[in-house]
């Protein structure tokens, strides 16, 4: 069922692979249609694995405002006050399996910070931000992910930052690896952990590791609530497979021509790709500008 575009009060966005271009950038005919739209009253959700500072310039461009979706569910903030309403933060323990995990494969692994908490001492850091990524040290796949979010990675054995007396856990952590090697990391995970992890793919190479009930459904069902909505009124876009849980807390559900196959089979609505702005031309067309 198409939505009625009167009826729509709310937009709730993945940005890479959706809202963005391949290379990471906002298209200007995406910007200016979702400017237009919130000039008209249409409330703007974004909902990313981003962290809220790598995500900054985009919710800056678009001037979106109100309690947003990050880290995968795992965080939701008010922006532009930067309030957060809800943090779910993923045990330690689980943080340390990955860590053996990850050099027994030689998988590269990254885990984020809470805020304001050092890597190195786990005294209190006001420098370090809400998702500050640490890696053990430099590889192609970090290099590849500093490129891509824009942010700055820390470098800190891994034992170490977990044995941290002050640090009591962490947003999530995550394996840049082949997406072949995906399904073994997913079946150790929930062997061991069961219920107490959510594994979920946002890109094709990075696989992530959350506490049990952190999702982007989840989240924006938070938001939702925050923002006086009820799920007729809200469209979810997204291309990946941590998009799923979005497409089953909205009222409707969207995927690009470029998002992944079982994406796109779950979605009620199919539009252009990424690479061509189906986000904007979509827009466009739905609500006749």
């Amino acid at each position: 069922m198409s939505p009625d575009p009167r009826q729509i009060k709310a937009l709730a966005l993945d940005l890479d692979g959706t809202t963005l271009l391949p290379d990471s950038t906002l298209g200007g005919r995406t910007a200016a249609i979702i400017k237009k739209l919130i000039s008209r009253g249409i409330q703007i959700i974004i909902a990313t694995g981003r962290t809220m500072e790598t995500s900054e310039i985009y919710l800056s461009a678009l001037g979106a405002r109100g309690p947003m979706v990050f880290v995968n569910g795992a965080v939701i903030t008010d922006v532009p006050s930067n309030k957060i309403l809800y943090i779910n933060m993923l045990d330690l323990d689980i943080v340390d399996f990955g860590i053996d995990l990850a050099r027994k494969n030689d998988y590269h692994y990254q885990i984020y910070m809470p805020a304001g908490v050092s890597p190195y001492t786990g005294e209190a850091d006001p420098s370090i931000k809400m998702g500050q990524p640490v890696i053990e040290k430099k590889r192609p796949e970090s290099d590849f992910y500093r490129k891509h979010t824009g942010t700055a990675m820390l470098e800190q054995d891994f034992k170490k930052v977990v044995a941290l007396p002050g640090l009591k856990g962490c947003l999530k952590a995550m394996f840049i690896c082949d997406s072949i090697y995906h399904d073994d990391i997913r079946k150790e995970f929930t062997d061991r952990f069961a219920d107490r992890v959510s594994v979920m793919r946002s890109s094709s190479t990075f696989l992530e590791i959350l506490n049990s009930g952190v999702s982007k459904g989840e989240g924006l069902k938070i938001v939702m609530k925050y923002r006086g909505l009820k799920p007729e009124e809200v469209i979810a876009f997204g291309d990946e497979e941590n998009d799923l849980s979005m497409f089953k807390a909205a009222g409707f559900s969207a995927a690009p021509a470029s998002g992944k196959e079982h994406v796109r089979e779950a979605a009620e609505i199919i539009y252009g790709s990424a690479a061509e702005e189906g986000l904007a031309v979509y827009l466009e067309e739905l609500f006749k500008f």
